[in-house]
Parts: C-alpha cells; sequence; structure tokens
C-alpha cells in the first residue's frame, strides 16, 4: 500500500470474551461481514471514481484463548484443548461456511479450559480480491485495468504469510509469544478457497464432509445414477446433487447442465443436512493433481477422504477386477517429499480400515476367510512416472519386491501423506485394472468389459465405507495417530 496516503479502516475494534460458542461465532460473523462490507463499498467507490486520495483496510476477525494451567481433558480426545499454559489464536475467514466447525472446536475449548473465548479484529488485513470473492458482479480488474494501482490502495494477497508451517510443524515462534490454535490461517484459507471454485468449478460450501477421490470418468457416472436413485428416495436423507458450474438439482429426473469446458477437476456433491454427505472429485491421473486437490480441500476440514480408483495388481495370484485395501505405501510420487519427508511413515487407521473392510463385505456379500478371494491387504507403491515399464525394470522391480507391495498407482500414497500432512483421516480401496509384470496390460477391449462389469461395485464400496464414517462420533474418526505432541487445538 502507499505509505504516503491516510489510511481509513472500520471502526469496530472492540475486544470482546464470551462464555458459549455460538455468541462467539455470531461476533466473529459481525466483524468479518463488517470488515468485507467495508471493502467491498470502498472497492465499488474506487472503481467508479478512480480517485485515490485514501488506502483503505480491514482485518480478519482473531479467535484468541489464554490459560494459566494444564487441562484436565479426556485422554481419548485428541482435538480441542490447547497443549499447555500460554495465549494460543488464530485468524478467521467466512464464519458463515465453517459456522459449524467454528462452534464445536470453541465449545470443546470452553469445556475443557474453563476460561472465556476472546474475539477481536486481527492485526491481519483482509486481500481485496478474498473480501470480493463471493460478491455477485465484483471481480478484481487486470493489472493496467485501472487508472491506479491497486496494492496502493488495498491490500492484496501475499504469499510471505500464505503458507503450510502450521502442518508441516515448521511455525516460528511469534515476537508476542501467541501460539497458533488452528492448523491454516485465514489467508491459507482464503487462498484454497478461490483455488477450489477454480480448479473445481464448484462453490466450497457445496463441499460434504465425506470426500471420495478417483483417477476415471467412469465413476462420475456411476456416481450421478447413484445420486438421482437416492434423490428419488425421499427417506434416504440425501437432498440434492451438486456438478461444476453449481448446477444443482433437487428432483432425480432434472438433467444436468454441465459448463460448456469441464474443469480440470471436475467434482460432484450428493448433499446431505450439515455437509454428512459425500463429494466425488475426478482428480484425473498423476500425484501432482492429488496432491493440489489435497492442499485446498484440507482447509475445509473434511471428516474422511478416501482413494477409490484403478491400480497395476503386482501379484500373479491377482485377477482383474479384485480389490486392494492398503495398509501401507511406498512413496515414488515426489510431490510432497519437502513437505513430508518419505522417511516419515503413513500409519493405517483403524477406524478407516475397519469401515472399508466392512463396506466390501456388504457390497460382495462375502465374509472372513472368504473375502481373501476379492481383496488382498497390503503395500501401496505410487509412482510420478506413468510409463515406468518402459524403463529399466530391474530398480523398481526390485523396490516393489522389498516393499512387498501389491499394488501400483499413482495418486494413493499422495493422498494418503497429505491426509496424514493435514490431519484429515484417509484411506485406499483400489481396483485391479491390469497386471503389467504377468503380461496382461489395459488394453481397449480388456478395459471396456473390466469397467462396465467392477466400476458401480466399487463406487458403492467407497460410498458404503463413507456411510460407516458418518455414523461415527467425529472423535473416533480423528485418530490420535494423525497428532503430534504439540498440536493445535482446533481439529
Amino acid at each position: 500500500m502507499n505509505p504516503n496516503l491516510p489510511v481509513s479502516e472500520p471502526h469496530d475494534t472492540e475486544v470482546r470474551f464470551y462464555d458459549t460458542a455460538e455468541d462467539a461465532v455470531a461476533r466473529l460473523q459481525e466483524l468479518y461481514t463488517d470488515a468485507v462490507g467495508f471493502l467491498e463499498a470502498k472497492f465499488v467507490e474506487m472503481v467508479t471514481s478512480q480517485k485515490t486520495s485514501e488506502r483503505y483496510r480491514a482485518y480478519y476477525p482473531e479467535i484468541r484463548i489464554t490459560t494459566n494451567s494444564f487441562a484436565s481433558i479426556d485422554s481419548r480426545l485428541s482435538f480441542g484443548h490447547v497443549a499447555g499454559p500460554g495465549t494460543y489464536a488464530t485468524t478467521v475467514t467466512r464464519p458463515d461456511l465453517f459456522a459449524g466447525y467454528l462452534t464445536q472446536q470453541i465449545r470443546l475449548l470452553l469445556e475443557n479450559h474453563k476460561v472465556s473465548i476472546e474475539i477481536r479484529p486481527s492485526e491481519t488485513p483482509i486481500p481485496v480480491h478474498f473480501a470480493v470473492a463471493m460478491s455477485q458482479g465484483l471481480q478484481i480488474p487486470q493489472d493496467g485495468a485501472l487508472d491506479f494501482t491497486l496494492r496502493d490502495v488495498f491490500d492484496v494477497p501475499d504469499l510471505s504469510t500464505t503458507n503450510d508451517d502450521i502442518v508441516n510443524g515448521v511455525e516460528p515462534k511469534r515476537s508476542d509469544g501467541v501460539e497458533p490454535l488452528a492448523p491454516f490461517t485465514a489467508q491459507r484459507v482464503d487462498y484454497s478457497l478461490a483455488r477450489l471454485s477454480h480448479y473445481t468449478a464448484t462453490q466450497a460450501d457445496h463441499f460434504q464432509n465425506h470426500i471420495l477421490f478417483t483417477n476415471y470418468q467412469f465413476y462420475v457416472e456411476e456416481f450421478e445414477a447413484y445420486a438421482r436413485q437416492v434423490l428419488a428416495d425421499p427417506d434416504s436423507g440425501y437432498t440434492s446433487f451438486v456438478g461444476p458450474g453449481n448446477d444443482e438439482i433437487t428432483d432425480a429426473k432434472t438433467p444436468m447442465s454441465p459448463p460448456d469446458k469441464l474443469p480440470q477437476m471436475p467434482t460432484y456433491h450428493l448433499k446431505r443436512k450439515g455437509q454428512g454427505g459425500i463429494t466425488l472429485v475426478n482428480i484425473g491421473v498423476g500425484p501432482s493433481n492429488a496432491k493440489t486437490a489435497t492442499d485446498h480441500i484440507a482447509v475445509l476440514r473434511p471428516h474422511a477422504w478416501l482413494m477409490v480408483g484403478h491400480c497395476a495388481g503386482l501379484r500373479n495370484s491377482q485377477s482383474l477386477g479384485d480389490f486392494v485395501l492398503a495398509h501401507a505405501y511406498l512413496r515414488e510420487d515426489h510431490v510432497l517429499d519437502d513437505d513430508l519427508p518419505v522417511w516419515v511413515p503413513i500409519p493405517a487407521l483403524a477406524e478407516i480400515q475397519i469401515a472399508l473392510e466392512q463396506a466390501v463385505e456388504d457390497v460382495t456379500e462375502l465374509q472372513g476367510f472368504e473375502l481373501k478371494r476379492v481383496m488382498r491387504t497390503g503395500t501401496v507403491a505410487t509412482i510420478d512416472n506413468r510409463n515406468w515399464e518402459l524403463r529399466d525394470q530391474s530398480g523398481p522391480v526390485q523396490r516393489l519386491s522389498q516393499s512387498r507391495a501389491i499394488a501400483l498407482d499413482m495418486e494413493s500414497a499422495t493422498i494418503a501423506a497429505n491426509g496424514y500432512r493435514f490431519r484429515v483421516p484417509y484411506g485406499t480401496l483400489l481396483c485391479v485394472s491390469d497386471k503389467p509384470l504377468h503380461g496382461e496390460l489395459k488394453l481397449p477391449g480388456m478395459a471396456s468389459e473390466f469397467y462396465h462389469t467392477q466400476v458401480k461395485r466399487h463406487l458403492m464400496i467407497g460410498i458404503r465405507a463413507m456411510e460407516h464414517l458418518r455414523e461415527m462420533p467425529l472423535e473416533r474418526i480423528h485418530s490420535r495417530k494423525l497428532r503430534s505432541f504439540d498440536e493445535t487445538a482446533f481439529l
């Protein structure tokens, strides 16, 4: 911003203390609405008048808690309390979108620490791009389209302070000694909300708490068919189905109107009250898209995400169409090496594994030892070279053998590793579509028959697993294995 111009800001700077989560969230919404409204009005005024006599700045609201003692908490809980005495704070954006999440997290703090929650404007400015993002008809012009330089008058996104330092465990100590209260800052959340809209062509408020990732369009077609089936059932609990372009239907017979050009990662939402439905993201093939999708969806704090895609079977005893339940991962995708070193183990989460195995039993009607006819558990290897078979195989095959890998793909370890990094429960159930080490390559004729017979069943297993997880208390799903000894109080 131009330091030679006087600064105009909203006048509400009052610090207030609250003993109920609902009142605290209401204050967050009041502060945020006032701040965004101020920036929107000044932006419209500036674009209309093209005069730059002042700078305009508004701030994200902040949640803060100060405690002088250690909390006596339920040792089974992995969240809802701070690590020790001190002051903890986080900036907040879109309290309307995150109202349920914020209410739950603040309520746990109040119950566990028996101190009031402080709500105030923070010292972090709201970039004007994020302030007008949800305003109909408002759009930030490109550089050169205005008679003044935007960053001279408004705050713009600052990548130097928009990072994953908290979740990566490298957050530097603040000079005032305040510790982070949540895994993401407001600017980091706003950045991802904008990216989500771009990559998926759906708004963030459509996303549900249970996320399925897939790497083939066939699953999308089956997901829409299932959505229409349950929308026709008034007792299903599902309320609507949303596709790219925010095209939403509530009636099973209503046709969808997809946009002329699909986004990079088409996303579909089968909605249920309280975000209790299922979102399906077609990330396509490759670890880069898998990382991009999970980097941004993580800020929504979903309850779980699962990979349901195709893989190469590595054992001669496997058949095309068999299922693979990942218990471990061989990470050769490389996209997360700088954020999560490869020596970090990615543990299987019991709650997710049980839900997936139960779902396979439900759909296949096989149990116990008989289930081994169609499903194997073991290590899944993820690589970043789709045509690895064309290189010297001695190195890759040796590593696959030494790791006891039973399947290979290009996304699963990335999704699991980012789930671990972002503290989002994760799991993988793959379907064998080829066996390259045994001469069964994925060819057009084989693929057609395979897809028609297996995709529907595989997708139903993923859906059924999410329905099992939906019935679990959130405290059970969020395993303590995902939390370090010095964690943020918020999930």
